[in-house]
């Protein structure tokens, strides 16, 4: 069984056509910009707005775990000791607060998304498989999802980070229709202090699903002070060419904060703060060097 955050429908921005979008929870990685850290722990969580609570202690009252206490008026909880049961979000009077994460059976996820398989028909679009960290789920429940959905002529796309063992790729690389693939940085330095961790497994990943004949999209998250530059570009450039590297397309994604108020109702710091928007030039100038080493199809966006 795996935990699922969201099921986005009519998504635009995850691969070709509408698609559905499944948001499963847990990722070895920590992007200071992640724009989804309640897909980040592997477990249930409680989300709150704090903003909105009047200290009413009826969360405090019924958490089972002592995990929900009132300081100064508003609902504290203690995430290290908090299961995510939810009683306190059905106890909560104000409804401000909700469980992150919710388990589906294949069979359950399945009846979901089908629901919109005319959506898909119609504009060439399918099921695209999201995180959190999709390729370090519960791989039996990923590979029989992957293989149903396949069978039923519905298209599967996965986004990834490529932090996860290469086997995981294999054992469902049958089915899948494109693999939306991050680079993040290419310097390990860089990677490590922004991302947790360094790189290495996630450029051999690459090299092996491009042998292995997948249909590649490489995404960039493209944020100022981070990798917004020529020089960082250059060098993701220079890799995917020396490593003969067969990319269907390019996608330089624009840094956005919008995820950003998620931090205050996990009850954690936000460090993305002094990030910024690249401007439209220079997203421009950015898609052009692509362009110019002889990437046939760059997107801004997703």
């Amino acid at each position: 069984m795996c935990l699922v955050t969201n099921i986005q429908k009519y998504s635009i921005h995850d691969g070709d056509g509408i698609r559905t979008t499944v948001f499963f929870k847990g990722c070895p990685l920590r992007c200071a910009w992640c724009h989804n850290p309640e897909t980040q722990e592997w477990k249930r969580q409680i989300l709150t707005n704090q903003e909105k609570c009047t200290g009413c202690m009826e969360c405090e009252r019924v958490c089972p775990n002592g995990a929900v206490r009132i300081e100064n008026g508003k609902a504290v909880t203690d995430h290290e000791k908090c299961t995510g049961c939810g009683e306190c979000v059905t106890a909560c009077l104000l409804n401000i607060r909700e469980v992150a994460g919710k388990e589906y059976t294949v069979k359950e996820l399945l009846k979901e998304l089908k629901k919109d398989e005319m959506f898909y028909e119609e504009s060439g679009g399918g099921v695209t498989l999201s995180g959190g960290e999709v390729m370090c789920m519960d791989m039996d429940y990923i590979e029989e999802l992957v293989k149903q959905l396949h069978r039923q002529g519905i298209s599967v796309n996965i986004d990834t980070s490529g932090y996860a063992p290469y086997e995981n790729f294999k054992r469902i690389l049958t089915y899948i229709d494109t693999f939306l693939y991050d680079i993040k940085a290419m310097d390990n330095e860089v990677h490590k202090k922004w991302v947790g961790t360094e790189n290495t497994i996630i450029l051999e990943n690459l090299k092996k699903l491009s042998a292995d004949g997948a249909r590649i999209y490489i995404r960039i998250p493209t944020i100022e002070g981070v990798n917004a530059d020529e020089e960082s570009m250059k060098a993701v450039i220079k890799w995917l060419t020396d490593e003969k590297i067969k990319v269907a397309q390019v996608n330089l994604l624009p840094y956005h904060n919008t995820g950003s108020s998620k931090y205050s109702r996990l009850e954690c710091i936000y460090d993305g703060e002094a990030f910024l928007v690249p401007s439209d030039e220079k997203m421009k100038q950015l898609s052009s060097l692509f362009t110019e080493a002889g990437f046939l199809k760059v997107k801004i966006g997703g």
